[in-house]
């Protein structure tokens, strides 16, 4: 996680070169994928790209601040350093009232700029310091609990959060974990990563599926299920990028011990770091490597193996976070006798640079229903893009629709 540490120079894994071409039986990625660099945590980061990303494919309501006219940008540098507000808020920042505390104020000791920040403090967070109310959430780090120093047992293996850190609830048996929240605190909601993810998607209007599991040569396992190469192949495939978190195994927490002045914190959060994935390379030797975001703006040509070597921040995968925001009817009108139905949606590209293909990976039926008891059936033909209008009778106007995504072979389109 800290970027002091960052492996900026792109990865040389077993004679693969960033020429993929050359070696590589698939070399599949989702195009468009934001490249944030750091800021305030992180997780914060890594979700800040992935949240980006759906903000520019089909989810246009996951941004709508002032920066780059309120759609997520490709970067965080110069003009589009508002974006970072999706992830950390601050008073005085991209929009927001200069007395309206936000993320930082409340949760990081002091958060001046990008380069002046209290990383890894322990100190109580300051809305409580200051005898104020704590802001209601409002960025994906509030949701997810980072740097929220008000938990002393996060799920009996460390206590936090100490500013910049974030924490996951995994099934330890290396089951699959769906929609998870965890249990309260002191009679408090407990707030962790995937559930965390939810909340916020629910708070920009939207819902998700999200699912956390544990990679499937995590040692502490031993022979659990896990999630494996090929479950990240399907993920990329489906059009979804992959949250990873990167973990020494048997490091579950750390003795920190700063200033006099500061709480020391016998249980700190352990080392971690977040990244994204967006894509996978299949060499002809057999390799399985995963292409990611680093949370460093590190650049496209960033690579590791799928294993339990080091893949960044002297780290390996201790699990992953999948996240599958759902269609949502936005807009409904009736135009010449037909019906007119819009909506938001997941809508990915994925290219594959060895076979030259390049499609699209999400399509939706429109499906109908005489009563929301009743049975809903497809009303038209499959359809790549987000609105069509509909031939209805009088038999129609008290109807029911809804939106569902489907895969390209569900709606019967080859990949090509």
């Amino acid at each position: 996680m800290n970027r002091r540490i960052a492996l900026f120079a792109v990865a040389q894994i077993a004679g693969w070169s960033a020429s993929p071409s050359l070696l590589a039986d698939q070399n599949v990625m989702i195009t468009d994928v934001p490249d944030y660099s750091w800021y305030a945590g992180c997780w914060g980061t890594a979700a800040g790209n992935l949240m980006g990303y759906w903000d520019r494919h089909g989810l246009q309501d996951f941004y709508t601040g002032p920066t780059a006219g309120g759609v997520a940008p490709l970067n965080s540098s110069g003009s589009n350093q508002g974006i970072r507000s999706m992830w950390a808020s601050k008073a005085g920042f991209d929009g927001r009232p200069a007395n309206k505390p936000g993320h930082t104020d409340d949760y990081w000791q002091y958060f001046y700029n990008e380069d002046s920040y209290s990383y890894e403090s322990t100190a109580e967070d300051p809305y409580i310091l200051q005898g104020r109310a704590e802001h209601p959430p409002d960025c994906i780090a509030d949701f997810i609990g980072a740097s929220q120093n008000k938990w002393r047992d996060l799920d009996g293996e460390c206590s936090g959060n100490i500013d910049a850190f974030a924490f996951n609830f995994w099934d330890h048996t290396g089951n699959r974990r769906v929609n998870f929240t965890p249990p309260p605190s002191n009679g408090l909601p407990m707030r962790d990563v995937q559930s965390g993810l939810k909340q916020w998607a629910q708070y920009r209007g939207y819902d998700a599926e999200v699912m956390s599991q544990l990679s499937d040569f995590n040692p502490t396992i031993q022979g659990g299920p896990g999630f494996t190469f090929a479950d990240l192949k399907a993920e990329i495939d489906a059009g979804y990028p992959v949250l990873l978190m990167l973990q020494n195994p048997y490091e579950l927490f750390r003795s920190l011990r700063p200033p006099q002045y500061i709480p020391g914190n016998p249980r700190g959060n352990p080392e971690i770091h977040a990244m994204l994935a967006y894509g996978y390379v299949m060499t002809d030797d057999g390799q399985q490597i995963v292409r990611y975001r680093t949370s460093w703006a590190s650049g496209d040509n960033m690579f590791s193996s799928w294993g339990s070597d080091i893949w960044q921040a002297g780290m390996t995968l201790r699990g992953v976070i999948t996240f599958h925001p759902s269609p949502k009817i936005t807009k409904t009108e009736v135009v010449d006798g037909g019906l007119k139905l819009s909506w938001d949606g997941p809508s990915s590209t994925l290219i594959d640079s060895t076979a030259g293909t390049s499609y699209q990976t999400h399509w939706y039926s429109v499906e109908k229903a005489d009563d929301l008891n009743g049975e809903f059936t497809a009303a038209a033909d499959p359809v790549s893009d987000h609105e069509i209008t509909l031939s209805i009778g009088d038999d129609a106007r008290n109807a029911f629709f809804r939106v569902k995504v489907m895969a390209p072979e569900e709606a019967g389109k080859p990949r090509e």
